[in-house]
């Protein structure tokens, strides 16, 4: 065995086999390995990480898509006859010839000094039916469509890969399609009960199968594979790890802790500022109100229709003296008929399409889509935004769409400034959301939440809180979101929201419509956003009907309380990367039921969460992790963990249990109802 330290540039000489020394050499740091087919790096990248790309070409690229953050980690390497081995802090890396493949790769995790195997690529075993583990197929213009394949662990457990709507917390055994929709935003990072995180740094179209025989992920058309894996001794590790290398959310302020009330929509000024002041006469707390698309004359004019917002200065002086904070929605799309047409489309500042068949996209007609990660546009826009919305006070702007708004039949058509959407499709809400938290810091603003339509790897450091838009106002979307949320959690996206009552509602009059309210509130005060849309016009808290207002109230009021404990949680997620809202596994991975349990949730450390995603249900059992007291926040009853309790559920309240005995924090939870 020999040991390695890296200079500029070095070929191994070690005794043995002449295929090592062949295909392994050093440069900078970096274990590259060189076959008649591949080329293959492996670096050390942040604490306890290392980045591999593979490229059927002479070089591999450096594009850093998600990995933007600076690293500056040395490897450690040795070599022997048959293998070479790189390691960072407790990964480490093997590459090896096998009998069906050159240069396999295997990953551990160091334990006592200990390796560990965490991870490795599939053994097709004989040649007879070995496609390859790592393939590449050219598709044109540079690309190639990519595989690469894993071997499946029996009990291994996965999460993450943002907001998917699998019906699951653990994503074992689930396909997802890599691309971003409305109520779609794929994050690929995913965290493994083996202690590693694995980021498919690839923002192409594509697919993520985690079966139960092979892990396979394919880009549809990329230059290269292209990932990062880290290991560590807790999930709080790996998010820490992860959040250091593609960024860290920015400080959250205070006013975004409240409650924001939305719905389609305001349509006026005068309509809007009566919700603003119902709630002041009330004495209901709020945060943020919201208008929605729509508010312009023409798509594409970026500002507010004076037949309807007659005086927007006006409207935000009002506002503010009441505490309250705008958001708007300003959308990307262009008519042909905008003031800012002719301009754009002079200076290319749109999405194309191959061969200029899929130029527009369908919205109440044909209209322009702004290319986000086309700098020139990026400040054309920006400088109409800030004009319109930003100077008069308008600070807080809603992206939705931030997402690629073609068909999706039609996303592998579709033409980016950067690239082909086949490969670059992904990284649109990214630029996106840079575009426009960059133009807020130079303006001034210090304070950026924008809540996003979509997502990707990277986007918590611009401010990003995803919500998955459109979803149906029922029981059934309650209880699947509520994992979509803490998947989103588990993929190093802090900042979530879900709009409380469901968007598409088909039903807003039954008293299975008002308890549906009530419940989606009782949970949501446990979210990192606490926000309410919908297209329904009673989405106001006193409007929904029934007897629903005052557990409405009392959800509002007990959020308010909370606050501050919220503000603690999200200085952990802006500086160690750290989810509010996240599964109970998270915090007692070493208890092996905590893992099984997929409708409850822990809200910071010591706030327990079993929603009701029942109608008319008025108990539902609850599972205590082991190692801790447990204390209904309601009553205050003590219980021991490690068992599943059958807990009281009346319309007035969820379960929820404070870890321990804290009184100040089972103080909050008295007397809601009665303030």
């Amino acid at each position: 065995m020999c040991s390695v330290t890296p200079p500029r540039c070095c070929y191994f000489r070690c005794a043995g086999e002449k295929e090592v020394e062949k295909h392994v050499r050093i440069i900078d740091n970096k274990l590259v390995y060189r076959s008649g087919e591949e080329t293959l790096v492996i670096e050390p990248w942040g604490r306890d990480g290392l980045r591999v790309r593979v490229t059927p070409l002479p070089e591999t690229i450096d594009r850093p898509w998600a990995l933007t953050e600076p690293v500056d980690t040395q490897a450690h390497i040795e070599t022997s006859d048959t293998a070479a081995t790189i390691r960072n802090g407790k990964i480490s890396a093997r590459i090896r010839d096998i009998y069906t493949q050159k240069g396999h790769l295997e990953f551990f995790k160091w334990a006592d000094e200990t390796p560990i195997p965490i991870l490795r690529e599939y053994d097709y075993r004989v040649h007879a039916h070995n496609p390859g583990t790592r393939r590449f197929k050219s598709v044109g213009d540079g690309l190639f469509e990519c595989e690469l394949h894993f071997e499946a662990q029996d009990g291994e457990r996965l999460y993450g890969m943002g907001e998917n709507a699998t019906g699951r917390l653990n994503l074992k055994g689930c396909v997802i399609d890599l691309y971003q929709r409305h109520v779609k935003a794929v994050v690929p990072f995913v965290v493994s009960s083996r202690g590693y995180g694995f980021l498919w740094n690839n923002p192409s179209l594509g697919r993520a199968e985690f079966g139960n025989n092979m892990t396979r992920w394919v880009s549809r058309g990329s230059k290269q594979i292209d990932y990062y894996i880290t290991a560590g001794d807790s999930y709080a590790d790996l998010m820490e790890n992860y959040t250091d290398v593609t960024g860290h959310a920015p400080e959250f302020p205070w006013w975004a802790s409240g409650f924001w009330q939305c719905k389609l929509r305001y349509k006026t000024q005068e309509e809007f500022l009566s919700v603003a002041r119902e709630f002041k006469r009330r004495g209901l707390p709020l945060s943020v109100l919201v208008i929605d698309f729509k508010h312009w004359d023409i798509t594409g004019n970026w500002r507010l229709d004076p037949k309807f917002w007659p005086d927007p200065k006006a409207m935000v002086e009002e506002l503010d003296a009441m505490g309250v904070r705008i958001m708007i929605s300003p959308w990307t799309l262009v008519d042909e008929k905008s003031e800012n047409f002719a301009h754009m489309k002079e200076h290319g500042m749109f999405t194309g399409s191959i061969g200029g068949r899929k130029d527009t996209v369908s919205f109440d007609g044909p209209k322009y889509q702004y290319d986000p990660t086309n700098p020139e546009a990026a400040k054309f826009l920006w400088s109409k935004w800030k004009e319109n919305y930003f100077d008069i006070g308008i600070r807080t702007f809603w992206l939705d769409p931030c997402d690629e708004f073609h068909n999706i039949e039609e996303y592998d058509q579709v033409l980016f400034h950067i690239g082909p959407a086949t490969e670059t499709h992904a990284y649109f809400p990214v630029a996106h959301q840079k575009n426009i938290y960059e133009g807020l810091i130079a303006a001034g603003e210090k304070e950026v939440v924008t809540i996003c339509r979509n997502a990707w790897a990277g986007s918590q450091r611009y401010g990003a809180c995803p919500a998955p838009h459109d979803i149906l106002s029922s029981f059934e979307h309650l209880e699947e979101y509520m994992k979509v949320g803490l998947n989103v959690a588990m993929s190093g996206i802090p900042w979530w929201s879900c709009d409380i009552g469901g968007f598409i509602t088909h039903d807003n009059s039954s008293p299975r419509f008002h308890e549906l309210m009530v419940r989606w509130y009782q949970y949501a005060v446990f979210t990192p956003v606490f926000r309410t849309h919908g297209n329904r016009p009673n989405n106001e808290p006193w409007s929904i009907g029934g007897d629903s207002y005052r557990h409405v109230r009392a959800a509002i009021l007990l959020r308010e309380r909370l606050r501050p404990y919220v503000m603690a949680q999200m200085k952990l997620a802006s500086e160690e990367g750290l989810p509010p809202m996240r599964p109970i596994f998270f915090d007692f991975a070493d208890d092996p039921k905590a893992e099984e349990v997929e409708d409850q949730f822990l809200f910071g450390p010591d706030l327990l969460v079993a929603p009701i995603t029942k109608f008319e249900a008025r108990s539902r059992e609850v599972y205590l992790p082991i190692g801790t007291e447990w204390t209904c926040a309601w009553t205050g009853q003590r219980q021991p963990g490690g068992q599943v309790v059958e807990a009281d559920a009346p319309i007035e309240r969820i379960p929820v249990y404070v870890r321990g005995d804290d009184a100040g924090l089972l103080g909050l939870f008295k007397k809601v109802y009665s303030e």
